[in-house]
C-alpha cells in the first residue's frame, strides 16, 4: 500500500488528509494508528477514520463504486485478460472525470474542479525531534509500545515504537502528547487516582 501511495503522492502531490476505514492497513481495532498511519503523519498527512459500522461516512466512495459496478463491471462482460479491463477503466475514468456533470459539483465535471495539490512529496522527512518546542518532555516508544512518564505506564501504540513522542505542558498536571505536529491526546495525572498504569485519553485521529 505505502509503495502505490508514494506513487500517487510523487505524480498528484500530498493530500492534507485521508479519509479511511477502520480495516488494516489503515485501521486496527486495538489502537488508533497503524504504522501506515504514522508514516502519513510524518509526510503532514491527517488520518481521519470513518465511525465503525458506520458506512455513510465514505458515502461518496460507495457512490463512486456503484457506478463503477454498473457502468463497468457488469456480469455480462467476459474479461479477456489485464489488459482488456485496463482499456475499459481508462475508457470510463475519461467518462467520469471529464464529460459527466456531477449533481455534488453543481453539474460541473470532477476535471473541472480538480487541482493537483501543491504540497509536494518529499523522500527526505524532518525527524520528528524538528517539531517540539522548548519545555517539551521527550520520551521514547518502547516495543510494546508504551512511554514512561511521571513513573507510570502510558500506552501510545506499537505504530509508535522505537519513534520520539513530546509530553507537552497544558497546566498543572496535564500534558498533551504528540508525535510530530499532530497531537494524539492528553494526560492528566489526577485522574489516574492512584493507579500504577494509565491511558491517554484519546482525541484522535
Amino acid at each position: 500500500m505505502r509503495v502505490h501511495l508514494k506513487r500517487a503522492f510523487e505524480r498528484y502531490g500530498l493530500p492534507q488528509r485521508i479519509l479511511c476505514d477502520n480495516g488494516p492497513p489503515w485501521g486496527d481495532p486495538h489502537q488508533s494508528y497503524t504504522s501506515l498511519g504514522v508514516w502519513l503523519l510524518e509526510l503532514g498527512v491527517e488520518v481521519s477514520h470513518g465511525r465503525a459500522y458506520h458506512p455513510q461516512t465514505q458515502g461518496k466512495e460507495e457512490r463512486f463504486h456503484r457506478s463503477l459496478k454498473v457502468e463497468v463491471l457488469d456480469r455480462r462482460t467476459v474479461w479477456r485478460d489485464l489488459g482488456h479491463c485496463g482499456r475499459a477503466f481508462a475508457r470510463w475514468r475519461e467518462i467520469y472525470n471529464h464529460e459527466r456533470p456531477h449533481e455534488a459539483l453543481e453539474m460541473a465535471t470532477p476535471g473541472e474542479r480538480y487541482r493537483v495539490s501543491i504540497r509536494r512529496y518529499e523522500a527526505q522527512r524532518a525527524p520528528a525531534e524538528s517539531y517540539y518546542l522548548e519545555g517539551d518532555e521527550m520520551r521514547r516508544v518502547k516495543s510494546k509500545g508504551e512511554i514512561t512518564f511521571k513513573n507510570v505506564f502510558f500506552y501510545v501504540g506499537r505504530a509508535f515504537s522505537g519513534k520520539a513522542v513530546a509530553l507537552r505542558p497544558r497546566g498543572p498536571g496535564k500534558w498533551d502528547l504528540y508525535y510530530c505536529w499532530k497531537k494524539l491526546g492528553r494526560i492528566d495525572m489526577s485522574q489516574l487516582k492512584g493507579k500504577e498504569k494509565g491511558r491517554y485519553e484519546s482525541i484522535g485521529p
